[in-house]
Order: structure tokens, then sequence, then C-alpha cells
């Protein structure tokens, strides 16, 4: 394995890592708006619970995921900072818009209500325009002249390719968080609330599988270069679609300690992880070597080796150090009785 395919392995590691946590994050932060006015469920309050100590810790990942673009191909970050200027400033006022109305909303508890909105409206648009960054690294919406790139927005968004991304984005948002919280609420006790999101997550599965066909269907016109890589790992697509469905099955089986309780939503949610796993390593696989067709590839725009291992190095460290803290922070997140069955 050469160094720059080590070190795309590295970046790709840290966008999974972040697309999963910031799903359940965002997701999260729209649950709670959905049902702020339905009480007796107690969903709003589990919402507010799993978002509270998890938001800052998610965003450390895309901090990391920026600097290693940047450390790792810097030959590719100006091209990358051009095409993604428009799409990346709405991503940060949204991310600060975020933040900002998720405090208040802790703070200043007349305004909770339409600040809850704000913070959940923003928060389920913002997977939607981060995931637009991959069709645009597709290439066929990038106009070049005089030798810098351009991003062609008309083109961007009168594609269906573009709005399967983004639908798909939104509903794996919605679908993944909801099968978080499924679990969360159950180990917290709060069945009501289980029964909710359980039963969010039976109604958008299907419809997260009908967005990741769409965007199968809506490449193999605008990017059959892709598409035709993609076809070449098909057996491993249909394991991911396996982990799929067992998945979904978890969402039905009788529980191991509770039989009259429907639902095993602790394997959905490792389930599911493994099947976006496979198949965003068959999606990465197949854009090897580009970082954005067909001009920037991964060994073109490669860092200096000896500053590669300086950064891979310090990454290493870095990581042998946060793991174990990330390990025990959700051990106690979801372990600790106190915070898990606390009441309003």
């Amino acid at each position: 394995m050469t160094d720059a395919l080590i070190a795309i392995t590295v970046l790709w590691g840290f966008v999974f890592i972040y697309a999963v946590m910031a799903t359940m994050d965002f997701g999260a932060g729209f649950w709670s708006m959905v049902y702020l006015n339905k009480e007796k469920t107690r969903a709003t309050n589990i919402a507010n619970r799993y978002l509270s100590p998890t938001w800052e810790v998610t965003n450390t990942f895309i901090v990391a995921l920026v600097v290693a673009v940047y450390s790792l191909f810097p030959k590719a970050t100006y091209t990358l900072g051009t095409i993604l200027i428009i799409p990346g400033s709405v991503i940060l006022l949204l991310l600060a818009l975020r933040s900002a109305f998720l405090v208040f909303s802790n703070i200043a508890t007349e305004y909770k209500k339409p600040l809850t909105y704000i913070s959940g409206i923003t928060g389920i648009l913002i997977p939607g325009i981060l995931i637009s960054v991959l069709p645009i690294t597709h290439g066929q919406f990038i106009d070049y002249e005089n030798g810098t790139a351009n991003l062609n927005l008309e083109r961007l968004f009168s594609s269906p390719n573009e709005y399967a991304f983004i639908g798909f984005a939104i509903s794996s948002t919605l679908f993944l968080s909801s099968l978080l919280l499924a679990d969360y609420s159950k180990t917290s006790g709060e069945m009501d609330a289980y029964h909710v999101y359980r039963r969010d997550g039976m109604i958008l599965g299907p419809i997260t599988l009908l967005m990741a066909v769409f965007i199968m269907f809506t490449l193999q016109t605008e990017a059959p270069w892709l598409y035709n890589r993609m076809m070449d790992d098909l057996p491993l697509l249909f394991v991911s679609i396996g982990f799929f469905l067992i998945g979904g099955l978890g969402l039905f089986l009788p529980s191991i300690f509770k039989r009259e309780i429907r639902g095993m939503p602790r394997l959905s949610v490792v389930a599911v992880t493994i099947q976006y796993l496979i198949a965003s390593y068959v999606y990465g696989k197949a854009h090897l070597p580009y970082i954005i067709y067909p001009d920037i590839t991964i060994g073109a725009s490669f860092t200096d080796p000896n500053s590669f291992r300086a950064v891979f190095t310090t990454y290493i460290v870095g990581f042998a150090i946060l793991f174990p803290g990330f390990i025990y922070f959700w051990t106690l997140f979801m372990k600790d009785k106190r915070y898990l069955q606390q009441k309003e």
C-alpha cells in the first residue's frame, strides 16, 4: 500500500466517522423539534438527553477532516477550496446557527420553541449540503476557465443525481438517528419514546433503501465511470444490503430479555452502521485514484513523503490518546443510570 493510499484511507475514515456521528446528532436535533409539543411520549426529552453531551464531540471530527485534507493533499486543496467555496460557506453558516440556537434553547427557556425549530431545521439541511460534495467530485459540474476550476451551480442543481444524494442524506440522517434514539430510549426505560422512534425507523428504512437505489440509477447516466467501477464490487453491495435487511429485521424481533417487547434496536444500529461502512468502501474504492474526476488524483496532489510521515505519526499518537477517552465517554453515556433515567 502506497503512502498516498494510506493517506486517503485515513481521510476516508474521518469522513465515515463524522458522517455516522453527525447523522445521528443532526437527526436527534430534528426529532427534538418534531416531538417538542408531544410531552407524553418524552421523545423530545430523550433526543435532548442524547444531544447534550454529543454535539460538541461530533464537531471535533469536521475540524480533523479539514486539517487532514490540507495536510495530506495540499495540491488538491486549492481546487477543492475554489469549487466548494459556496457550499462550504453555507455549511459553516448553518453549523454556526445550529450550534448557537442549540445552546440558547437550553438557556433562554422563554424562547425555547422557536430556537429549537431553528436548530432542528438547520440540522436537517446540513447533511444534504454536506453530501453535495460527493457528486461535485464526480467532475461533470466543474468548468475550467484559464486553468481555474469553477462550480457550475445551474448544472449541479438541475441534476437528478444531486437530489438523489440529498434525499439519501436526509433519509439516512433520520433513519440512523431514529434507530439510535430507539436504542437509547429502551436503555433509559422510556418505552413510550422507544415505540415512537421504533415506528419512525420502520418507516424510514425502506425510504432510505429506495434513495440508495435512486443514487445508483442516476449514477448510471451521469457518472458511468463510477457506476461501472461500483458494479465490479456488486457482491459487496449485496452484502451491504444484507446487513441493511438485518438492521430492519432487528426492529421486529422480540427482545432477548423481555419477549413481550418487540425490537432489538442495538442490533439494528450495529448492522446498519456496518452496511454503511461496506457501501462507503465500495464507493470510495470506485472513486480511486481520483479526488476530483478526471484531473485531480491522490498521487498528483499528495504531500511530501516526509511531511506525510510526520502528520501520520501525529494522528496515530493523537488517536491513541483520544480513542480510549471516546470509549469511556460512550460507556458513561449509555450505562450511567443517573443520566439515563433522569426526570424532568
